[in-house]
């Protein structure tokens, strides 16, 4: 029967990677660099993050919860920052194309994620895991049990995992990071004009050099808490495909602000398991599948008409910096 908390709860755990990938992104563009690589990037974190977790399971006699989510988070993280550093070396030192160069990392990570997954699973010799005790420690709910047992807002705010309410501070702090400390300006500053800000003495190269790598690093968190809790903490490649793009395409729904990340990723949370929990007999399963997708393509649309000022993109993104142009 349909519920309408359970498809609430649902969006909301199907949404906690996406809205992962989207801050990441967020930070990225903020800094003018428009990197479309976090398909890879996502691809990466899951294998680094479910890999790091795998080895310390096996080389630990007691493992412990908390520590193989800090294990996998950092795993992921530094690959992330890994393939952004790639990145950022090809375009911001040496000029190389963004659009091209960001395909190439998504093809990229792509590679690498299943080359570490495949490699895993044939010295294995089957699919790749961690114990029980260690899965539930990264799905259980964190929350006290007197909250969760709140009638219909126990179930709705405080049932989740510890990578939703993560989230959620993350973004609350990228947003009071971006528009309420002077590096935010600075960052802002140099995305919205490189020469203004190399004029005004702000080291536009590193301005951008964090926010991609951070931003790369953030995303890639997203691709581990996919395999990590909606995949079961098994590697399962496929089913990441197509996470980063949809996270790209946030970026814009979401008019570039973190907050904004919060709601449009719990709404393409829901609408990409839709067809689990609103099932309909004679519409195919196919046709829910693709939803997501043709809500991404009229949300392209939708942004393009609304020509605000305030909902425009940096507008350096996507313009390598030439300093003897300024």
């Amino acid at each position: 029967m349909f519920s309408i908390i359970g498809l609430i709860k649902a969006a909301v755990l199907n949404g906690t990677p996406l809205l992962f990938g989207t801050a990441g992104e967020i930070l990225t563009e903020k800094s003018g660099n428009l990197n479309l690589g976090v398909e890879g990037l996502m691809f990466m974190g899951g294998a680094f993050g479910l890999a790091g977790a795998y080895v310390y399971s096996v080389i630990t006699p007691n493992p412990i919860g908390f520590v193989a989510i800090i294990i996998a988070i950092v795993s992921a993280f530094i690959s992330g920052v890994f393939g952004s550093l790639i990145y950022s070396f090809l375009t911001i030192t040496l000029k190389a194309n963004q659009n091209v160069t960001g395909l190439a990392l998504t093809i990229f990570g792509t590679g690498v994620g299943q080359f570490i997954g495949e490699i895993m699973r044939i010295r294995i010799g089957g699919n790749v895991t961690i114990p029980n005790v260690l899965k539930n420690a990264f799905v259980d709910p964190v929350m006290p049990g007197f909250l969760r047992n709140i009638p219909y807002l126990g179930d709705i705010l405080f049932s989740y995992n510890i990578f939703v309410y993560l989230g959620i501070v993350m973004v609350i702090l990228m947003h009071y990071f971006l528009y309420k400390t002077r590096k935010g300006l600075n960052l802002r500053a140099v995305g919205e004009s490189c020469s203004t800000a190399d004029a005004a003495g702000i080291n536009t190269d590193r301005y951008r050099y964090f926010a991609t790598c951070i931003g790369g690093g953030i995303s890639a968190v997203g691709g581990m808490i996919y395999i990590m809790t909606i995949s079961g903490c098994v590697w399962n490649y496929s089913a990441l495909s197509g996470e980063g793009w949809i996270a790209v395409a946030l970026v814009i729904f979401c008019f570039w602000k973190p907050l904004n990340s919060i709601w449009g990723s719990i709404l393409f949370g829901g609408l990409l398991i839709l067809y689990l929990k609103v099932p309909v007999p004679f519409i195919p399963t196919q046709i829910y599948k693709i939803v997501p997708y043709i809500a991404t393509i009229l949300v392209l649309i939708f942004v393009s008409m609304k020509q605000k000022k305030e909902n425009q993109p940096p507008h350096d993104l996507g313009v390598n910096y030439f300093r003897e142009d300024r």
